[in-house]
């Protein structure tokens, strides 16, 4: 669900996210307010709570726009941004190109939550007054319920979002520490996929040692907690092993070029052909999805499936190829690179797109081809772990 556009950038919104809204609300306002508060009324401990809620998640926001921004200042473009069930993610369109970039991109957002952290809990300690620190030693439940509403509200999310900063400082990938130690150790070795490995590794690593504690909260009474921690831990691992896995294609990907691609072997058509005759004899005849057209050497068109099924059975007859194809107009070269192809493909609504020597063609890439190899690529890379 796309909410706004903040810098250029897309806000969007995972459904998700509604179910750890839900919960964040629930467990303020049904345990940790009326604890702190037991003579709030519901009103009041509820729209609290939802305050809080919506703050959080402002939080995470401004913790992933501060990657983006810092990513866009650095020539990186970031179409969008998603929140979702375990936080958030800044979609870069393309990986950081030396490592004081990725240390950049990576140190900024741990370094927001950790500035949003310190002005909650000075707005919270100023509302409480000077001698809140003092009296919350003394009698902790006592000191809690003599806060106002904004005052909780700060020192809830000033902790919070301190956690939030160590917690995404743990070196392990892909976590904001674990970005951080891969530049680190890019920049020491100078290779992006032995530092690659050696932070998904370790962010594997802290995953199961994350799944692991989780086994021994549930087995111990906080089943809730133990099954979050579970989650949490599963989602972790994967994330550290396709984040490498990833890396490995993309660099594959980037030594193609469209040639190694393409189909060459194709038929093609005249343009004086009639349609019935095309339909008969090519159309029902071959795998064959599109079909140069093909005038004194020269490639003046393209013809489908959709450009043949527009007339009737009746008009096929008098009708040739020449009236109905599609001019050549998007089209790339051999040479162009993988990563250009895709970029391309993915922003025609034509498929394939022609492969041209000047005037002349020399092969149909599909969007199924470039799927297919990253698939089979993708599957080598998963085995090479």
């Amino acid at each position: 669900m796309s909410l706004a556009r903040i810098f250029g950038i897309e806000i969007r919104l995972d459904f998700s996210v509604l179910i750890v809204f839900a919960l964040v609300v629930y467990s303020l306002g049904a345990a940790l307010f009326p604890r702190w508060h037991p003579t709030w009324d519901a009103t009041l401990t509820w729209g609290t709570a939802f305050t809080a809620g919506v703050l959080f998640f402002a939080s995470l926001l401004a913790h992933e726009l501060a990657h983006s921004v810092v990513a866009k200042l650095r020539g990186i473009p970031v179409p969008r941004i998603t929140l979702f069930v375990f936080g958030g993610v800044s979609e870069l369109d393309r990986e950081p190109d030396t490592p004081a970039t990725e240390f950049l991109i990576a140190i900024v957002g741990p370094a927001m939550s950790a500035l949003l952290g310190f002005v909650f809990s000075w707005l919270g300690a100023m509302l409480a007054g000077a001698d809140f620190g003092v009296e919350v030693f003394k009698d902790p439940e006592a000191a809690m319920a003599h806060l106002g509403p904004a005052a909780t509200l700060f020192l809830w999310l000033g902790p919070i979002n301190f956690m939030l900063a160590v917690f995404n400082l743990v070196p392990g990938f892909p976590l904001d520490g674990g970005r951080v130690l891969r530049a680190i150790l890019w920049g020491i070795s100078g290779d992006l996929r032995s530092a690659t490995q050696w932070a998904s590794n370790m962010g594997r690593a802290f995953a199961w040692a994350l799944m692991g504690f989780g086994v021994l909260q549930a087995l111990g009474g906080s089943f809730v907690q133990g099954v979050w921690l579970l989650l949490i831990g599963w989602f972790l691992n994967n994330a550290a092993r396709n984040s490498y896995v990833q890396l490995l294609v993309q660099q594959a990907f980037d030594e193609l070029i469209v040639g190694n691609l393409m189909r060459t072997h194709f038929e093609v058509v005249d343009p004086d052909l009639t349609l019935e005759a095309f339909v008969n004899e090519f159309l029902l005849r071959s795998a064959q999805s599109a079909w140069p057209v093909i005038e004194d050497g020269k490639t003046v068109g393209l013809i489908t499936f959709d450009d043949a099924r527009v007339t009737s059975e009746d008009e096929r007859a008098t009708q040739t190829v020449r009236d109905v194809m599609s001019p050549i107009g998007e089209r790339l070269s051999p040479d162009v690179g993988g990563r250009d192809a895709l970029r391309a493909l993915a922003e025609s609504e034509r498929d394939p797109l022609p492969v041209m020597r000047g005037e002349h063609i020399v092969g149909l890439l599909h969007r199924g081809d470039i799927t297919r190899w990253l698939a089979l690529h993708q599957l080598d890379a998963h085995q090479h772990q």
